[in-house]
């Protein structure tokens, strides 16, 4: 440490090239000790060396001091440049090359050296896939359990973020321990297993594997440990392969959809934008879609205006559902989506506005709106300054006068000019689709008639 890091690095020259072992071995691990210290230039100027001693030397100890010591340096400088440099000198096919023939602490040493150069080096992903290094890191899973493992699920996840690896993961049945790579290793390795199986879970053979593999427990015990980011991404995933028919229930059952209200309320756009997805599908089930429209109602009742409008856009989709039961008018909310209408926030009251017109197709659902003294407040929104308010709440009144039982109340509507124009352009939208359903069924019959084979 007295001298310079220029004569530093001579004397690892001369040392390497007296071929003594003991003294390289020596001077490589102080080397690595050092490396968290040393100018990246110097470092740089040792790469190609370490590299050669490890694909040449005739000792294992010399070869696991280097591997070592290139694991130390792949951590060091900004971003991944050290690690994809010693990718770019040929380390990897090397380190994978001897890795089938080693055992005992030489083979930990040359995994750990793997796991640096894939973890701190995308790029090295590639070179290490291309060189065969996916199938003997599966091949060593079905082998080791402890730290070892972990780190060739680490290693895995990693791998499986790219899209050549996951089209093939299947056939090679690395499925299973990428499943596994979700539970176990850094939160960082766990993440990373999640995306992949998000992005397999796009295929529908995939997902129901994926299913019958447990990633579903794996997801969402992943959800409820990991960091605002990682939940985006167990959730995101979770989302992916519960949109499988088969899946829908057990999803439910297994208590995810707590999970997503977490990610409703929170402050992240693509979070919402997630939970509003998966309850969509969720709500195909009856049960869940009672389930998930209690906790929707709780968050319209609190003070939070963005969650409010997420939860108030949600139950505008689900109110199109089609269940043996008014799942909405059950909940309460239907109170509650009148009060909202005189919402501070204009989104609160467009998104409340908008399941209010749905609701009010469904005779039962529009005789709670008028119990609760929705039409007084609609017809007061016939006037507002935002046009989706105005057109929603026109929309729900002309469902209720075309009731007999409302339409006695409604007579102040039919001054209104925005309501007198929406009912015209309704009535001209049931012309055009009446006019498109005749001449569909007139085009039907000519067709018949000019091929009789069709009959």
């Amino acid at each position: 440490m007295s001298t310079s890091w220029e004569e530093s690095f001579e004397l690892f020259e001369k040392v390497v090239a007296s071929g003594r072992n003991a003294m390289q071995i020596r001077a490589i691990i102080k080397l690595a000790r050092l490396s968290n210290s040393a100018p990246a230039h110097v470092l740089t100027r040792t790469v190609p060396i370490l590299t050669r001693l490890l694909g040449s030397s005739s000792s294992p100890s010399v070869q696991g001091a280097s591997a070592y010591c290139l694991k130390c340096i792949a951590h060091q400088g900004d971003g991944d440049r050290m690690a994809i440099l010693i990718g770019q000198y040929g380390a990897i096919p090397i380190a994978l090359r001897l890795l089938q023939h080693s055992e005992g602490s030489f083979q930990r040493v040359l995994v750990k050296c793997l796991w640096s150069l894939v973890i701190f080096g995308k790029h090295n992903r590639v070179i290490l896939v291309r060189n065969g290094g996916l199938e003997i890191i599966i091949r060593m899973l079905g082998s080791y359990t402890g730290r070892m493992r972990q780190y060739l699920l680490e290693i895995l996840s990693a791998l499986a973020l790219l899209r050549e690896v996951r089209r093939v993961i299947i056939s090679l049945e690395g499925l299973r321990f990428l499943v596994q790579a979700v539970k176990f290793g850094g939160m960082a390795s766990r993440e990373r297993a999640a995306h992949a199986v998000g992005c397999l879970g796009v295929a529908k053979k995939a997902r129901r594997v994926l299913v019958d593999l447990g990633a579903m427990h794996m997801l969402i015990e992943l959800f409820r440990e990991g960091d605002a980011c990682t939940k985006l991404v167990a959730g995101n995933a979770l989302g992916v392969i519960s949109s499988h028919i088969h899946c829908i229930r057990p999803f439910a059952q297994a208590g995810a959809i707590p999970l997503y209200v977490e990610l409703l309320r929170g402050h992240d756009p693509i979070g919402k934008e997630i939970a509003e997805d998966v309850f969509c599908v969720l709500a195909v089930a009856e049960v869940n879609a009672v389930a998930i429209t209690e906790h929707l109602v709780e968050i319209l009742r609190e003070n939070d205006d963005v969650a409010k409008a997420a939860a108030a856009d949600i139950l505008w989709d689900l109110s199109s559902y089609h269940h043996s039961v008014s799942f909405i008018r059950n909940s309460g909310a239907i109170p509650i989506f009148v009060q909202l209408l005189r919402d501070r926030s204009s989104e609160v009251r467009e998104k409340v506005s908008g399941a209010i017109a749905q609701l009010s197709y469904s005779a039962g659902d529009r005789a709670a709106l008028a119990e609760a003294g929705a039409i007084p407040v609609l017809i007061d929104l016939l006037g507002d300054e935002s046009e989706e308010l105005r057109e929603n709440a026109a929309e729900a009144l002309i469902s209720f006068s075309e009731d007999p039982s409302q339409r006695g109340i409604m007579s102040e509507a039919f001054r209104v000019t925005s309501f007198q124009e929406m009912q015209n352009r309704l009535v001209q939208i049931r012309s055009s689709d009446e006019y498109m359903a005749r001449s569909l069924r007139q085009m039907s019959m000519e067709q018949l008639l000019w091929d009789p084979d069709m009959v």
